[in-house]
This record gives C-alpha cells, structure tokens and sequence, in this order.
C-alpha cells in the first residue's frame, strides 16, 4: 500500500503472532531482492480495546512509535475488514483515531502534539520554536513531537535543499539522542505549503504523515500560516488541521498496490 508514494508492506498477523528481527526486516525492505518499502507496517490483535494494533518497522529495521500515512493505509484495511466508518488504531505512540472522509479520503487524529523539549526529546533544554542549530545552508529550525521526533527548517525553496546530504547529517546530531526526522519547508500562503523530507532510519521519501503534521504545528507557531494548511509532499497534497484542543488531524489517500504471499526463502 501507499499513502501519497509512501510506501508500505503491510503483514496481517491478528490470526496468527509474527516476530521478524532486524535482518528479516530489512530483507523485505530491500527493493532488489526482497518487495521494497518505507516502513513495514504489522496489523495485530488489539491490547487495550481498539480495533487492531499497528506495529511500524522502519526499512533498517528498527521499530518506530507511529507513522501517519501508514495509519491511513491500515485504518482503510481494518475498516473494511470490520465493516466500520470509523476505528481506532493503538501504536507504541498511543491510540489513533480514523475515520472515513469525503471522496474516498482517510481522516486520522494523531493526537497533541508535544511542543516541550523534554518530549522531542532533545539533548538539553532549547527553546523548541526556535533552534539553536545550524547544519549547512540550514539554521533556526522547530522541533515538535508527533510520536516521532522532527525538525522543521523554513527556506526559500525546498526543492533548492540537497536533502540527501544535509539530511543524514541532521538526524544524527548530537541534539537528538532517538535521532530525528527532517523537513525543510517554503511557504506558499497562509494556507498552503511545499515540503520535502528526511525520514530517520529510510532516507528521503515522496511523503510521510507524522511530517506534514509537524510542518503544520511549526508553521502556525511560527505564524506563517493558519491551523488548518494544505502541505504538498513530493507524493501529493495532505491536509492538516491543529485544533484548539491540541489535536492534529491528517486527511489524505490511500492505495492499495498488490496483494501477495512472501516466500519463506526472504526470511531466513
């Protein structure tokens, strides 16, 4: 599945418990010799009265509190297995809330975001609207907290940013003990911007979720632009609205590419 070229394998194990380690991972991620994904994405039995739990694997293997766009792609699978308008989905972040929206759109809460230094988290205390942090042609970022950490960098055109270089770089700085997610942002007007992004552990991909959120909430406390804000990723367009309760709200697509079974050969 993907969610605007944020690609998924997504492995249904309610049925039956499926533990894969790192190596088995990043066999399945490999887009040569495996299938090729973003983040691999495991629908299992609920723990704590949702309708499922998503387990997200990053293509190096490692596991990830949450992943917005693969929300999307689950909570359209798990609505349509439990013939629902609306589910919700728990996640090492907490629990997410989905819904069906108009034209075949999946709307989902991503909960408050986490503005507090502590909850990014950062190496030391920082003011999170404004960074004390330069990399490159890069300075001056916010970091918010989506149940994943980001950056956001504000420039000029974000198509001009070589994020393959400064990209790596940023996730592991010092500042940033769980390493951290990067955007670099231009503004379009009040109500629409242009992203791209670094996602930890991946690398540069056409969209991530948790991202355009964060872009979001870092905008209007910056006062760019209003809470409600159209942001288009290399993939295509998502919109977010932070409510005055906190609350982040995506609303994006959902496809489904191909349906199949992995041999067991990948997984040894």
């Amino acid at each position: 599945m993907h969610g605007l070229g944020n690609d998924f394998v997504v492995l249904d194990a309610r049925a039956r418990p499926l533990e894969l380690s790192e190596s088995q991972v990043r066999a399945i991620a490999d887009r040569h010799t495996g299938v090729g994904f973003d983040q691999l994405l495991i629908i299992e039995p609920p723990q704590s009265g949702g309708d499922a739990f998503m387990t997200v694997r990053n293509a190096d293997g490692g596991i990830v509190p949450s992943c917005g766009n693969g929300a999307r792609c689950v909570a359209a699978v798990v609505m349509d297995d439990l013939d629902k308008d609306e589910v919700t989905l728990e996640t090492l972040a907490g629990p997410t809330t989905a819904s069906r929206a108009e034209d075949d759109l999946v709307a989902v809460d991503m909960g408050p975001a986490k503005l507090d230094w502590q909850d990014i988290p950062l190496a030391m205390e920082e003011n999170t609207a404004h960074l004390d942090l330069v990399v490159g042609t890069l300075s001056n970022p916010v970091a918010v907290n989506m149940g994943n950490p980001h950056v956001v960098f504000f420039v000029d055109d974000a198509d001009d940013v070589d994020l393959s270089q400064l990209g790596p770089t940023i996730e592991t700085h010092a500042l940033f003990p769980q390493h951290t997610n990067v955007e670099v942002v231009h503004v379009l007007d009040r109500a629409h911007v242009r992203m791209r992004v670094w996602e930890r552990g991946v690398g540069v991909t056409q969209a991530c979720g948790t991202g355009a959120c964060a872009v979001a909430v870092a905008a209007a406390r910056r006062d760019l632009t209003d809470r409600a804000v159209t942001v288009t990723l290399d993939g295509g367009d998502l919109h977010i609205l932070w409510r005055d309760d906190g609350h982040v709200v995506m609303t994006g697509p959902v496809a489904e590419t191909f349906s199949g079974v992995l041999d067991r050969g990948l997984l040894t």
